[in-house]
Order: structure tokens, then sequence, then C-alpha cells
């Protein structure tokens, strides 16, 4: 079997993005209110198994500039392919954000910038009133962890097959614990795929979940064969 191409790769990664901003910040804005935050947390978990499964053979299932970042420090993914893998990661986010802000506009009174169309904040942004530092710790320790666990399950003496649940399920803990506090991003190019749209103070924040997220990942990636006792 021949290895996939290089645009086979990006085209995974901007599909399965897509995939993960369409089906969770879509269950966000068109039903939160219905199914709340753990239907908002299983919604991007379930996501993620979706792309796991339907494209990880192809592309490795990044689906996240801040994952990219934490396994090219892990040295698991070559740094020579992360640019390209930002960029389709950012550009699949963003043409969910761009269909989302579609199919959301198609009921009377609806506008991105008042609704905040699933962006995250901090202070009057976020859901809980949390201050910013409260945020920065919040989205570096558990990008942290959510590497963590990508790395010890796509491991080669991890059980094979089971990755895209484990990494799924994490992504929902990681939700519920997070949604109050910064509306989760653990993941750019989520956070810039929909603050494109809403515009105004999501985009003045949206550094914060540019940064913190990339910080955690890296931790983790240069921290987890020190505490494993392992490098692949």
């Amino acid at each position: 079997m021949t290895a996939p191409t290089t645009t086979a790769r990006l085209g995974a990664e901007t599909v399965g993005t897509f995939i993960l901003v369409l089906g969770g910040c879509g269950t966000a804005v068109l039903a939160g209110e219905y199914v709340g935050f753990a239907g908002v947390a299983l919604a991007f978990g379930l996501t993620v198994v979706a792309g796991a499964y339907a494209f990880g053979h192809i592309s490795g299932g990044h689906f996240n500039p801040a994952v990219t970042v934490g396994l090219a420090t892990a040295g698991r993914f070559a740094w020579k392919d992360l640019p390209g893998y930002v960029v389709a990661q950012v550009v699949g986010a963003t043409i969910a954000g761009a269909v989302l802000l579609f199919i959301a506009s198609g009921t009377s009174g609806f506008d991105a910038v008042e609704s905040g169309f699933a962006s995250n904040g901090y202070g009057d942004r976020s859901p809980g009133g949390y201050g910013l530092g409260a945020v920065l710790v919040t989205e570096v320790i558990l990008t942290a962890i959510f590497l963590y666990v990508i790395l010890g399950a796509s491991a080669k003496r991890a059980a094979v097959g089971f990755s895209g649940i484990t990494i799924g399920l994490t992504l929902t803990l990681i939700h519920l614990v997070s949604i109050p506090v910064s509306n989760t991003s653990v993941n750019p190019a989520r956070s810039l795929g929909v603050a494109w749209f809403a515009g105004g103070d999501a985009l003045l924040q949206v550094w914060v979940f540019i940064l913190a997220p990339v910080v955690g990942a890296a931790i983790a990636g240069l921290t987890h064969a020190v505490i494993v006792g392992e490098k692949e």
C-alpha cells in the first residue's frame, strides 16, 4: 500500500476540521438551548471520533493546529509538514464557520455578533465570567492533557483501533470541564473558524485561544517522553 500523497493528507485535514467545527460549533449554535453544555461537549467528542476513523489513516487525524504542534514537538510529526497542516485546518474551520453562518441565518433575527456564534472568550465573554488568567491556565492545562492522551493512545504499544474513541471521549471530558470557563477552545482552528464571523471582541480575544493551546501542546510534547520513560 502506497503512502497517502501530500494533497490527500491536506485534504483529509481540511475536511476533518470542517466536520469538527460544523459538528461541534453547529451543535452549540443551532441546538445549544436544547442539549445544554453536556450535549455540546458530546458533539465535539463525537466529531473527533468520526473524523479519526474517517481520515486518521490518511493524515493522522489532527484537525487542530495545537495537536500538530504537540506531535511535532514530541518527534511524532515532521516540522516541515506543519505549515501545510495548519493552513488546511484553518481553511476547513473557516469554511465550516461560513456554512454554519448561512444555516443559522435561515431563522429570523439571528445575529452572529450578538449571539457570540460559539466563539471563545474571557471576562464578559466567558460563559461563567472567568477572567483572562483563569482562561489561560485552563486552556494551557487542558490542551496539555489532551496531547498526553493523544500521544499515549497513538503509541506503538497502545491498544490497536481504540485511539479514536479514547481521544474523542477525552475531548468530551475537556469540554465538560471548560465550557463554562472559556467556551472551550484547545484548538486554534476551531476558535478562528467562528471568530471571523462573530467579529468584534471575539477577534480581539482570539489570540488567547491561539497562544494557550499551542503552549499547552508544546509542553506535553516536550515532557511526554520524560514522564513515561520512553520515546518513539
